[in-house]
Order: C-alpha cells, then sequence, then structure tokens
C-alpha cells in the first residue's frame, strides 16, 4: 500500500460498510475520531461528559475534594491544567496535519494567543475551531456520562449513558472507540513512612496556581515537563522548593542556576513522622507539602469486556499497535494511549486506520497473528528492561509509528521539518527549560513549516 499524494481534502470514497459508532470523549482524541469516522461514512455519536469540546484542555479553577485523587467517593474533575500552562511543542509540530495550528487574527470576542508556545486557552479555541470546520459538535451529547460499556452477543456494544439530571438510557452500537484521555486518574508515588508524615500531600492533578504555597518548604516529585514547570511556578512564592527526580545527572543536583530557593535531589528514601524528608542522599528537608507530578492511571470504569482487556501497571492489554484488542477487533479500539508524542497527528492517523477498518476498506490481520504481534512486542520491552508502565511511552519511537499508521491508512508519512522540529525542541527543552519557550535557533524549520502549510492548506493559514 503506497501512501497518497499531497493532504488536500479526502476524494469521496465508495460506501462500504457503514457502522454505528460510539466515541466515549470529546477532547482532540474524540473530536478528530469523530472526524474520520463521519468521513468513512459511519454514523457517529459523542459523549462527553463535559458541558463543551477540548477535554483535559477545558481550564477549570475547580479542584477534588481530595488533593491526591486517592478516594474513589470524590467528585472528580477532568482537567489537570494548572493556570500558567504553555505547551511545550511549537503550534507548528502540534496541529492535526490537515487543519494546521495556526495564528488567528482576534474576532473582537475572543483574544487569540499568537505565540509560538501559546497557553493552553488557545489550544482549546483551535480545538474549537476545528469543531466548527468540520461540523462535530452537532454529534456531541454535552453533559452526558458514560455509566457502562457492556459487550454484547454477536460482537455489538451496549452504551448505558445519563445526561445529568436525567435517567440513563441504554443504546446498542456496533462499535466503540474509547478517548477518555488519560489526565485524570493520579498516580501516587510510594514513600516508605509516608502515613505518619504529618505534612500535606497534593498531586498535580488539583494544582492550578502558586498563591496556596506561600512561604512553604515544598517537595515536587517528578521530573517531566509538569514537574519543570510547577516547581518554577512554586518557587516564584514558596520558602524553598526541593524536586525529587530519578532520572538524574550530578550537574543536575543540588541548587539550581538563576535561583536562591530551588534544589534538585535524587528520589525521596523516606518520610518522618517528626516531618522530615530524607532523601537517598540522605540528604534530609523538613517539608509542609509535598507535590506529586508523578503521572496518571489508565482508567476505564466503564468498560466491561469479561476480563479480555484489563489495566496492569499501566499497560492497557492486550492491544494491537496501542489500538484495538485482538479478539475484539475492530468493534472496540482505543485512540490517544501512547504518550510522550505529538499527540494531535498521533490520534489523527490512528483514528483514520480505526475508520477504514470498520468500513472494510482495511483488513487487519488474524486474531492469533495480531495476538503474535502483541507478545512479541511485550517480550521487546522485557528484554530491554522497561518496565510495564512503560508500555505506552513511544517518545524516539513514534514517528516510525505514525508512519506505520500511515502506510496502513493510505496517508502520507510524516514530514520530515515536524520530525526535525520536535527533536530540536526536544533537546533545547533538556537544556534551556527556562527560556526553550521563547528563545530558539530553528527558523529554516519554521520557514518549511509554513511553506507546506501555504501550499496545502492556504485557507488557514490567511484565516479565511
Amino acid at each position: 500500500m503506497t501512501p497518497m499524494q499531497g493532504l488536500s481534502m479526502p476524494p469521496k470514497l465508495p460506501l462500504l460498510t457503514s457502522r454505528h459508532v460510539a466515541v466515549i470523549g470529546a477532547g482532540a482524541a474524540g473530536l478528530v475520531a469523530a472526524r474520520e469516522l463521519g468521513r468513512e461514512g459511519h454514523s457517529v455519536v459523542v459523549f462527553e461528559r463535559g458541558d463543551q469540546v477540548g477535554g483535559t484542555w477545558v481550564y477549570t479553577p475547580k479542584v477534588e475534594s481530595d488533593p491526591i485523587g486517592a478516594d474513589p467517593r470524590r467528585a472528580v474533575v477532568h482537567s489537570s491544567l494548572y493556570q500558567s500552562l504553555r505547551t511545550n511543542l511549537p503550534r507548528e509540530v502540534m496541529g492535526f496535519r490537515d487543519f494546521p495550528f495556526v495564528v488567528k487574527k482576534d474576532d473582537g470576542k475572543n483574544e487569540r494567543d499568537p505565540r509560538r508556545f501559546p497557553g493552553h486557552r488557545e489550544v482549546l479555541m483551535y480545538l474549537k475551531d476545528f469543531t466548527r470546520e468540520f461540523g462535530i459538535g452537532e454529534l456531541v451529547r454535552f453533559d452526558t456520562e458514560v455509566e457502562c460499556v457492556c459487550l454484547m452477543d454477536g460482537g455489538k456494544w451496549k452504551v448505558r449513558s445519563k445526561r445529568r439530571g436525567e435517567l440513563g438510557v441504554d443504546e446498542i452500537y456496533d462499535a466503540v472507540v474509547v478517548c477518555n484521555g488519560h489526565y485524570t486518574e493520579p498516580r501516587i508515588a510510594d514513600i516508605p513512612g509516608i502515613d505518619a508524615w504529618p505534612g500535606t500531600q497534593i498531586h498535580s492533578h488539583n494544582y492550578r496556581i502558586p498563591e496556596p504555597f506561600r512561604d512553604q518548604v515544598v517537595i515536587l516529585i517528578g521530573s517531566a515537563a509538569s514537574a519543570v514547570d510547577i516547581s518554577r511556578d512554586i518557587a516564584a512564592v514558596a520558602k524553598e522548593v526541593h524536586v525529587a527526580c530519578r532520572s538524574i545527572t550530578d550537574a543536575t543536583l543540588g541548587k539550581q542556576p538563576g535561583y536562591d530557593n530551588l534544589w534538585i535531589h535524587s528520589m525521596i528514601k523516606s518520610a518522618n513522622e517528626d516531618g522530615s524528608v530524607v532523601f537517598q542522599d540522605e540528604c534530609a528537608v523538613f517539608a509542609d507539602v509535598i507535590l506529586h507530578c508523578t503521572g496518571y492511571k489508565f482508567h476505564f470504569p466503564f468498560l466491561e469486556t469479561n476480563g479480555i482487556v484489563t489495566v496492569d501497571d499501566n499497560r492497557v492489554g492486550p492491544l494491537y499497535k496501542h489500538v484495538f484488542p485482538p479478539a475484539l477487533a475492530p468493534r472496540l479500539s482505543f485512540v490517544g494511549l501512547p504518550w510522550k508524542v505529538i499527540p494531535f497527528p498521533l490520534c489523527e492517523l490512528q483514528s483514520k486506520w480505526i475508520a477504514g477498518l470498520l468500513s472494510d476498506r482495511f483488513d487487519l490481520p488474524s486474531q492469533e497473528e495480531m495476538m503474535d504481534d502483541v507478545n512479541a512486542f511485550y517480550y521487546s520491552l522485557e528484554v530491554s528492561g522497561t518496565p510495564k508502565r512503560y508500555t505506552h511511552n513511544l517518545g524516539a519511537s513514534q514517528f516510525d509509528y505514525d508512519d506505520w499508521l500511515a502506510v496502513h491508512s493510505g496517508c502520507t508519512l510524516s514530514e520530515e521539518w515536524r520530525k526535525q522540529m520536535y527533536s530540536a525542541v526536544s533537546k533545547r527543552k533538556r537544556a534551556q527549560p527556562e527560556t526553550y519557550r521563547d528563545e530558539w535557533d530553528d527558523e529554516d524549520l519554521i520557514i518549511q513549516a509554513n511553506q507546506y502549510f501555504l501550499k496545502y492548506f492556504p485557507k488557514e493559514v490567511n484565516n479565511e
């Protein structure tokens, strides 16, 4: 199968098999899944428990009653955005492949953010632009929570949903696409002695602004993008900020340049009843707060598959190519599970593949062949010493994965400028965490990206 040439609007496809498909979630993954399913001729209903599209990109100052998110009875807040969040990817790289994330003019009602690494509100505006452009909003049932997705005889699915203030409703669908995101259910670090430690614990899921940490001693666990941002955010008001990391070098340990109150340490060894926290290098700090920037769990409380799909140490499986459970393919699929990736284009390619498979335009291997592929993948992780919880961490292999999806869904391969820009930003992010968003030296790649957009998407570039 050879990739299509060009990226203009796809031609109308011959009508093949049309399915009635439920999409769970109206974030970026659910929106692009709905578009691709509709393009393929399927009947689509999108279930969204919030009152607008955008998923995790909908900011709210609300936080959960349980700050570390361990209480199953808590009222769940979906979004994990903090007020100061800016993207850690440039807009050229970040957008969907056929709907570039270009700078938009203010329209008199909404002020737009022209920065190359915009704030979270601009991403939400982009997703709303996408929704309007492709008429996706009419497919979405807002304020509607999916309570149960249950496998039925004959391969169909019963979806029980409940609109706020109303009784639950059962409906039958040919297929279900799960797009409920993975930034809602916190993972918490396991700290010896923490039950006796008298301080306060919070997960970054419930972090919004730094002011509550004014004049306090804060220990932050983690080294990913959110941990870097939040530690700098809090350092502006806190007495001291101590960051505990697994992945460190001697060069990064100790007090950080440009700060009088920010230190990086090895991982925590123990927490004690006297309020002290001891790091593995035996350094001890008396702290008021431990803030867990330790990631999230995949969580599908609504999904009933009779044990076919499980979540084990954050491995959702077994899944063929991170998308299909072999025993249930293609009637059940997951979009957006991989992390440490450029998410929007990846979700777009997964969705194209799913949509084409559901219409019988593409073929899957046999169930046995898919399971062999899954087992070979798991074995490769085991041999390389990769922990199970990193099963869906693609990182450096994401473009190979994207290009595999592109070939198997009849699309062009990833643009070379996108790969190079992602690599350049990743290097600068590590070397210049304070300034990489506003200082760059890849103007040639920006020019290549803009030329590409002008060639294929002049209407979007010119804000027409």
